[in-house]
């Protein structure tokens, strides 16, 4: 870690983190010292990427090689109607740009698979998965379990959200939590999702890269945080690392990043 002290504008930029016990300089220090690979810039990514920018994550990729959709801005928060068409990597770089200097940001127009996970994910100390597909998510987790990088991974659907943290071996993988995969769901714009909803769920992806960042802990390392906004409601489940896990267990079988096979859920 840098031992260079902050310089003025610093100290008043980061004054909210600098006055908190659990983080002071010597956590900021960390965080401007730290890279986050965020994979997916969509609904989760947008603020997740904001609030890591804004907190002075020293590096920060932004990996997604979609582009934006109309039907994307009524949740994707950092796009507008000027950049339709345009790549969402970029133009997030672009609008974070402008909000804090002090970041690296790193656009990668590409789509993360099973060929190339281990390649991407390289070299980051931290990875946020904020995919919206279950192949995506199997791969990213066997990435990050076989390379030893912290994963903090979510969900949504209509009005509920998921998060975990996977740290392994302290705790279970998301192969561990879900051995199989559930039927692929219909994506947003044909499921529906309430707009604040990303919000919700990508900001505490961003609270628990931020915490691991400074040098925290994660109290979601073996626990599942299940949302309902419809209801109001937050409740975690602990979860238990599998022995018998194909990536993590005492026997394993997986020795790459894995695709797996997942089927469309029935139509109602």
């Amino acid at each position: 870690m840098s031992s260079a002290p902050l310089s003025a504008e610093q100290t008043e930029r980061y004054q909210g983190h600098l006055s908190l016990a659990e983080i002071g300089a010597e956590g900021q220090r960390r965080m401007l010292d730290s890279s986050v690979l965020l994979v997916g810039v969509g609904g989760l990514g947008c603020p997740a990427a904001q609030y890591l920018a804004a907190a002075g994550i020293g590096k920060l990729g932004l990996l997604d090689d979609d582009i934006v959709d109309r039907s994307n801005l009524q949740r994707q928060i950092l796009f507008s109607v000027d950049d339709l068409g345009a790549n969402k990597a970029e133009v997030a770089a672009a609008c974070l740009a402008r909000l804090n200097p002090d970041v690296e940001l790193v656009p990668m127009v590409e789509r993360l698979s099973a060929s190339n996970a281990a390649g991407l994910i390289e070299g980051w100390d931290l990875i946020i998965d904020g995919s919206d597909n279950f192949a995506t998510r199997y791969v990213v987790n066997d990435a990050c379990v076989l390379a030893g990088a912290p994963l903090i991974t979510g969900s949504i659907y209509q009005f509920e959200g998921q998060v975990t943290v996977v740290r392994s071996p302290l705790g279970p993988c998301y192969r561990c939590i879900f051995p199989a995969p559930p039927p692929e769901q219909a994506p947003c714009r044909e499921a529906g999702v309430l707009a604040s909803l990303p919000g919700v769920v990508g900001t505490i992806l961003a609270t628990e890269a931020i915490k691991l960042a400074a040098g925290a802990e994660s109290s979601l390392v073996g626990r599942l945080l299940l949302i309902d906004v419809r209801e109001a409601s937050f409740r975690s489940v602990r979860v238990k690392r599998d022995r018998g896990c194909a990536l993590c267990g005492e026997a394993p079988s997986i020795e790459r990043p894995t695709a797996v096979a997942v089927c469309r859920a029935p139509a109602d």
